[in-house]
């Protein structure tokens, strides 16, 4: 249960040393940069922001090109390929591709100008399309449809929203303009009829009034005959489809490239994070300052690799009281996986005690206490190693994680034997439905608490009074340990005495245990003892709650007001009674599913519908009520918790590294 020390570093050296310092510190990840400046009058900052957007648009445009790749040729992957990280790099491949990275971003850039040509081709076939079929009706027309009449003529090529006979419409124009025009229809369809018309130039306005007034809709303002231009259409849309094909093809071709295009898109990257850092640099003419927190357990191994292999200088310190220093927890293989429950939390503040050893044992007891069956105890376990097996470069957040399920799951495992859950009441039902054998069961090794909810009821609140009173535990412990005693006394032992007492008062009143199925009740001489105790710590509170008021009355106000707390350790107990609503709610569930799947009894559909239910049914159980679990879990250790000694506020240690997306560089 530690926040690792940090040091202060200085790495000062010569600016032809400056790049591979930057690399190697971002390959060990082990250094955050800090950005002041030590001596303006000497140092200044470099502007290469304008490098750093180069950089990040070109790792923009090498994911656009994965991302095209990906639309043409997917890559296959696994059901495990979000658990397998960033595949390791050697240095030397690093650089090998490094020194290729143009080449590389060439073939990025073919990419995505071959995905825009496509895009543009594919644009364009719909409006040719278009174009063909509104030239469709005119195929055998044999005039170009933007032809508007002779010297002493008006020609009039369109249509109609309507179908129409030639005498109709040679009567309906006529009767519309009143003077003479000649029609002829060219098609005629439900929707529309396609016309040609003409008439001497000098009845031109009257005729276009005529028309205008029937409906008149003009052709397509095309130039050449329609079944020419329909032809060019055809052929244009036909070489579109061929280049168009064409240009996929040298896309799905180039799928070889896409680990290349990977390691471009990160290089890219880390070149932007790094001139990020360099642009706060501070920098002379000739020289360079870096300077920063590094983990204590790192700093000996950190000075001598730069010294020996960048040739920079380097010093360490402690920090002073006043720094913000960042926060690094650092545990044991059993606690570390609870690290980032308490990161989400908050992290330590300066001089405050990590409290994930302190809660990593009751949150896995709290976890397999909601969840309870042994068989989704195992299958979390076995799951969580298959993972860990197929997926050896896994992140170590992620790891974490998964390791976190995988002692929830051990938890569960051991509380469902105890309560003789697996998959419910499975064994039995299939025993008594399949078999015939109602006397085959998993019987509990302590009790069912289906069969005696009271018991378990009690034995949540007595597992949530231990939680409280270690948190209270832990504010004590850190009181002694600042030299704060008194505080510790008033805080914490007060506090021990009050709600102590009060429990094992109330143990000593028959009506209250019988309502808990106790079967037992403390003497009365317990209950004088624990009154006078209980009496001691109230008096205790009053008299100290509000002690950095001066004055005496606003002293005992606040006291009162504080021993008013008793209520919230009431409802905080209150809270436990989740354990059972939790527990109790993954069993039932399981035999209602169990039961719902043998309806059929002993028979082949039977069978098969048992076997449908049972794998569906308890799939979506388990993963609901681990939901549950985790979620119920994490607010028992934020609220009730970490409310008795914990209040956080630390900063998270973000070193300078390697942020990449899909490789991550080794040294040799």
């Amino acid at each position: 249960m530690a926040v690792l020390p940090m040091k202060k570093a200085l790495i000062c050296g010569l600016k032809r040393n400056r790049k591979r310092t930057l690399e190697y510190l971002q390959r060990q990840d082990v250094l955050e940069v800090s950005t002041e400046i030590a001596d303006d009058r000497i140092f200044r900052k470099m502007d290469v922001l304008s490098s750093k957007a180069v950089f990040e648009r070109n790792s923009a445009d090498a994911e656009q090109a994965i991302g095209v790749l990906q639309s043409y040729v997917p890559e296959k992957k696994g059901l495990l390929a979000s658990f397998k990280g960033r595949e390791p790099l050697p240095l030397k491949t690093y650089e090998e591709l490094a020194g290729r990275h143009n080449e590389i971003m060439k073939k990025a850039g073919r990419l995505l100008q071959l995905a825009r040509s496509v895009g543009e081709k594919r644009g364009t076939i719909p409006r040719l399309e278009q174009q063909l079929q509104e030239l469709e009706p005119w195929k055998t027309f044999d005039l170009p449809l933007n032809f508007k009449g002779t010297r002493k003529t008006a020609a009039f090529i369109g249509s109609l929203p309507r179908q129409i006979s030639l005498e109709d419409l040679s009567r309906e124009l006529t009767e519309a303009c009143g003077c003479p025009a000649e029609v002829s229809i060219v098609s005629s369809s439900k929707e529309q009829t396609c016309f040609f018309a003409v008439c001497g130039k000098n009845d031109r306005e009257e005729v276009e009034k005529g028309l205008r007034a029937l409906g008149f809709v003009k052709a397509p303002q095309t130039s050449g005959i329609p079944a020419d231009r329909q032809r060019r259409l055809e052929e244009e849309l036909q070489s579109l489809r061929a280049e168009i094909e064409a240009d996929e093809n040298e896309i799905r071709s180039m799928a070889s490239d896409r680990e290349e295009l990977k390691f471009v898109a990160d290089y890219y990257a880390m070149r932007a994070e790094k001139y990020g850092v360099l642009n706060s640099l501070a920098q002379s003419r000739n020289v360079f300052l870096i300077t920063g927190y590094v983990p204590e357990d790192r700093a000996a191994k950190l000075e001598r690799d730069l010294e020996e292999k960048c040739g920079v200088f380097v010093e360490f310190s402690d920090p002073s009281e006043d720094e913000d220093v960042p926060v690094v927890l650092h545990n044991n293989k059993f606690v570390e996986p609870v690290e980032g429950i308490v990161e989400s939390y908050s992290l330590p503040g300066k001089g405050e005690l990590d409290p994930s050893a302190v809660m990593a044992g009751f949150y896995y007891l709290l976890f397999g206490l909601m969840l309870s069956d042994a068989a989704y105890g195992l299958i979390m376990v076995f799951g969580c190693l298959y993972c860990f097996k197929k997926c050896p470069h896994m992140e170590e957040g992620l790891k974490k994680t998964l390791k976190m399920f995988m002692y929830s799951g051990t938890s569960t495992t051991f509380w469902g034997f105890m309560f003789g859950s697996f998959f419910g009441d499975a064994v039995n039902v299939i025993a008594t439905t399949f078999f015939h054998c109602p006397d085959i069961s998993l019987p509990p090794l302590w009790f069912e608490p289906v069969d005696l909810p009271m018991k378990m009821l009690v034995f949540s609140f007595c597992f949530g009074i231990v939680h409280l009173f270690t948190g209270l535990g832990v504010k004590l412990y850190c009181s002694v340990k600042s030299g704060h005693l008194a505080d510790g006394i008033y805080d914490v032992v007060f506090w021990y005495m009050l709600v102590g007492g009060a429990i094992v008062y109330m143990l000593t009143m028959s009506m209250f245990t019988n309502m808990l199925g106790l079967g037992f009740t403390l003497p009365p001489a317990a209950g004088t003892v624990a009154a006078a105790v209980a009496a001691v710590g109230f008096v205790g509170i009053v008299l100290t709650s509000g002690r950095e008021s001066k004055n005496w009355g606003k002293r005992l106000l606040k006291g009162l007001y504080g021993a008013y707390g008793i209520t919230s350790y009431l409802s905080d107990i209150l809270s436990y009674s989740r354990l059972l609503a939790l527990g109790l709610a993954t069993s039932v569930i399981s035999t209602v599913f169990n039961k719902m799947g043998s309806m059929l009894g002993d028979s082949i559909p039977g069978a098969i519908l048992f076997i449908l239910v049972f794998v569906i049914g308890h799939a979506l159980n388990l993963a609901i009520n681990a939901m549950g679990a985790y979620v119920h879990t994490n607010r028992l250790q934020f609220v009730e918790f970490f409310g008795k000694f914990y209040e956080g506020g630390g900063r998270k240690f973000n070193p300078f590294g390697e942020h990449t997306k899909y490789f991550k560089v080794e040294e040799d």
